[in-house]
């Protein structure tokens, strides 16, 4: 069964037809539980994205901040396996056909198997996988593999990221690019909206890829500002604290989840509001 790379695609190419960026949206599998990720996901999809990240958790996720963190924590204490993160995308994808990513550190796929990893990800109806840790010199046998499964290969670039370096991950790179923008301490986000659309403009200048950017954005207003330079706003965080202040109701925490991601979906949707 092939991937579904050509939906990802798809998708974002509808997004940019209707003048729009894409909204991606982002949780831990198994969090709050197996079951409840399921159905936020599926929330977040019904209530506003139109695209959803999978996070297999890991017991050092060194480039995840500390909410997600927590959220991977509980699923690891619960016992998540790599079989619930490949069921949960299943489950989301069947429920919404909706392109679903997994993101994922490189150590747990090498474990399971690369050939194995791509094969069962796609099975599942996996649109590909965005792997922040992989150095794109050491990439070759995943994106063998992906590719023959037809699965997006998704690098991640950071504002330290020098134009020659931008090119070589771009090209190596396939779906779209995840552009990472350091976030800094509160207060400082004006800031950071700049080196992000600076990067954003110089990753656009090496490649035809869609450029999403992950940038903390927690509100409507903050999408529209990151939608009207980029083609995708990717949240996590602000999901995942939804089903965190619920603090166990899963029916408040649902609904807060469908909620953000209607008020995102409107922010993206509005972009043109925010250009000269």
């Amino acid at each position: 069964m092939a991937g579904n790379i050509e939906l990802l695609t798809s998708v974002l190419a509808q997004a940019r037809a209707e003048d729009r960026a894409a909204l991606v949206g982002y949780l831990p599998a198994g969090f709050p539980t197996i079951d409840g990720g399921i159905r936020a996901m599926t929330e977040m999809l019904d209530g506003g994205c139109d695209i959803v990240e999978v996070g297999l958790p890991h017991s050092d996720p060194v480039l995840d901040g500390p909410v997600i963190q927590t959220a991977d924590d509980i699923a690891l204490r619960a016992g998540i396996r790599i079989t619930d993160v490949l069921r949960t995308v299943r489950e989301v994808h069947a429920a919404t056909g909706a392109p679903v990513l997994c993101m994922t550190y490189w150590n747990p796929v090498d474990r399971y198997g690369v050939e194995r990893f791509a094969a069962d990800l796609a099975e599942a109806g996996g649109a590909g996988c965005i792997l922040p840790d992989l150095p794109v010199e050491e990439s070759e046998v995943w994106r063998k593999a992906a590719e023959q499964h037809g699965l997006a290969t998704v690098f991640v670039v950071a504002p330290s990221s020098r134009d020659e370096r931008l090119a070589k991950i771009t090209a190596a790179g396939s779906g779209f690019v995840y552009a990472a923008s350091l976030m800094g301490v509160t207060g400082t986000r004006a800031s950071v909206g700049r080196e992000a659309e600076d990067l954003v403009a110089r990753t656009r200048a090496t490649t035809d890829l869609p450029v999403c950017v992950g940038l903390g954005v927690s509100n409507a207003e903050q999408a529209r500002e990151v939608a009207a330079f980029a083609d995708g706003v990717i949240v996590g965080s602000a999901f995942v604290k939804c089903l965190l202040a619920a603090d166990g109701d899963v029916d408040a925490g649902l609904a807060a989840v469908r909620t953000l991601a209607g008020q995102l979906g409107d922010g993206v949707r509005r972009r043109g509001a925010t250009r000269d």
